[in-house]
């Protein structure tokens, strides 16, 4: 079963998200520090993206980069990743549209440019909770969660798109605009500092990297990934997610947003997680074999995948693929 944005109840194109504004600078270190005031300045075009109403108070932007999901209600707003930077303006204005509160928190799924670029313009657009008379005074926007790996990654970031509330342990949870929030440690899949956040009366689990239905999952090796890291965090989202059962003919049940491209059900996961467990026991057979990594590449343990998943060119291929679930078993215990 497929969940694509014809089927939610509102897909609202984000070009009239330019006549909300006039001209846009990105808040500098003197800049706006409300997101009216960020919002104000702003004259980007924004046509490419997408406002999608998920749930009544969750909603996802795509065409950011990576996709922006957007939690709203009484407290604020709730941004989980911030997209490119260079997205940064059109999507301050995007979230405008969606709710004039101020955004309150920026949850981090993993230290990827795509993810995290926004940060600063959006922690500055924002308002610590509780900030008070202490307005304009320092450390009173809009705070980042993100696990403690994300920190070695963006060192030569400014200081203000780090994040500022880092954890290091299983589970971290807030309750806001009515909802218990879980952000879970899952790290080694996509990279060694990869979360995954839960709204639980949403229903609604905001995946990262570690899930994107449009091709082969990215292991960075270099980074802490690994291919049993990547399944243990498919098998998480599995568990996590709710199918809709016993009516299975409707589209229904926990929404899994991805890092890129189309919502997801359990099933789409599970769909997911068993073919990279396919390819990941190829690839361990044939090197039980002895065989070496050029002779598991023409063996083309992707077979019967490739044509959904794979990428012959552009940034991620089949080959870097099969390459990085090569390393990270070599690098297996026996």
């Amino acid at each position: 079963m497929t969940i694509t944005s014809k089927n939610w109840r509102r897909c609202v194109r984000a070009a009239g998200v330019a006549a909300v504004c006039a001209v846009l600078a990105l808040p500098d270190g003197n800049g706006p520090r409300t997101l009216e005031a960020a919002v104000a300045q702003s004259a980007v075009q924004s046509d490419a993206l997408e406002i999608l109403e998920v749930r009544p108070s969750f909603f996802v932007i795509a065409g950011a980069g990576a996709n922006v999901s957007v939690q709203v209600g009484e407290d604020g707003i709730v941004v989980v990743d911030t997209g490119a930077s260079a997205n940064a303006r059109a999507v301050l204005a995007a979230i405008k549209r969606i709710s004039s509160k101020p955004i309150r928190y920026i949850i981090d799924t993993g230290p990827d440019a795509d993810h995290i670029g926004g940060n600063e313009a959006f922690s500055k657009a924002g308002e610590k909770l509780f900030a008070g008379a202490a307005r304009s005074g320092a450390g009173t926007q809009a705070p980042i969660v993100s696990v403690e790996g994300v920190l070695q990654y963006t060192t030569s970031l400014p200081a203000d798109a780090l994040p500022n509330e880092v954890f290091n342990y299983e589970r971290k949870f807030m309750y806001l605009n009515g909802e218990a929030i879980e952000v879970f440690n899952q790290p080694g899949g996509h990279t060694d500092a990869d979360a995954l956040v839960f709204f639980r009366r949403s229903d609604v689990v905001v995946a990262g990297d570690v899930l994107d239905t449009r091709q082969f999952p990215v292991i960075d090796v270099a980074r802490g990934g690994s291919i049993q890291g990547e399944i243990e965090a498919l098998d998480r989202l599995v568990e996590l997610a709710v199918p809709s059962v016993p009516v299975v003919s409707r589209e229904a049940g926990t929404i899994v947003v991805p890092g890129h491209g189309r919502l997801c059900d359990q099933y789409d996961v599970v769909e997911y997680r068993d073919m990279v467990t396919i390819i990941r026991d190829r690839v361990r057979d044939l090197m039980k074999a002895g065989r070496s990594l050029a002779e598991v590449q023409a063996a083309q343990p992707a077979k019967g995948y490739m044509g959904r998943y794979g990428n012959a060119g552009g940034t991620w291929t089949t080959e870097r693929f099969i390459e990085a679930v090569y390393k990270s078993l070599a690098g297996e215990k026996p």
